[in-house]
């Protein structure tokens, strides 16, 4: 079963295009976890367990985890080898925007893939479909490429124009047209501009979508899945973080982006 079937099989399960994001900041768990051996990893248990029958996909961000050193990374391949191990079914990204020449990349898709066996990654296009090779040949991943991102500077460059067409548009032109050869491909669309992710539906048909911004940076939950659906009534992974991870109840804010969102598919 590829990304793309692992993914469909799940929205349909659990009637659900939401992720939840593991950006589980050491300094922000509970008070009562941070004394426990493995605090990391023992907070993201609870939020898998709580949340796992109303989403499709965690997406651990990398950074959280790298920053605690070895600790970090061993208690990031606990939290995978908890999901895959314990609700298979469910998709896996690691949010960790890898960009490099290909030899070196050789040695993030052993990582991500093999170590973590993450279901997919997200990536920066920067350095070419050459030096993407090793990601765009797994074909039974997903490379999730950075196309038009939620954060509040991502114009400086995205939205650079030449006569034909801005740089968030080109590359998801690339990627639907020429990168996608194994089906393997998803992009980065932030749900805080709406008006972008639409634009850049057209432009890649039914591919399915990664969508960050939701809850904490303040993005429009009906305007986005209005503007993001594809044909099938899907195709986006809405992801929301700190707005579920570190809410009072996560279940009950999970169950609530859940049924927004499906309000409007």
């Amino acid at each position: 079963m590829n990304f793309q079937e692992k993914l469909d099989t799940i929205v349909k399960k659990n009637n659900s295009l939401v992720c939840v994001g593991l950006d589980s900041d050491v300094n922000k768990i509970p008070e009562h976890l941070k004394t426990k051996e493995n605090a990391v990893f023992e907070f993201n248990k609870a939020i898998i367990d709580a949340t796992h029958d109303f989403v499709c996909a965690y997406k651990p961000n990398s950074a959280f985890y790298e920053a605690n050193g070895d600790e970090g990374i061993r208690q990031l391949k606990m939290t995978f080898d908890y999901i895959n191990k314990t609700y298979p079914e469910v998709i896996t990204i690691l949010d960790a925007k890898r960009a490099d020449i290909g030899n070196t990349n050789n040695g993030y898709v052993k990582y991500a893939f093999d170590w973590l066996n993450a279901d997919g990654i997200t990536l920066h296009p920067y350095l070419g479909s050459e030096a993407m090779k090793p990601f765009l040949e797994r074909a039974d991943k997903a490379s999730i490429i950075l196309c038009r991102t939620s954060n509040k500077g991502a114009g400086e460059f995205q939205d650079f124009s030449s006569a034909e067409m801005s740089l968030y548009k080109f590359v998801a032109k690339k990627v639907a047209e020429e990168w996608n050869k194994n089906g393997n491909c998803l992009m980065v669309i932030g749900a805080t501009y709406p008006e972008e992710l639409a634009e850049v539906r057209k432009i890649a048909g039914d591919m399915t979508f990664l969508v960050p911004g939701i809850g904490a940076q303040g993005g429009d939950v009906e305007k986005t899945v209005k503007a993001g659906l594809n044909s099938k009534g899907a195709g986006m992974i809405i992801n929301s973080s700190r707005g579920i991870i570190f809410a009072e109840n996560p279940r009950e804010e999970a169950k609530k982006l859940k049924d927004e969102i499906n309000k409007y598919r």
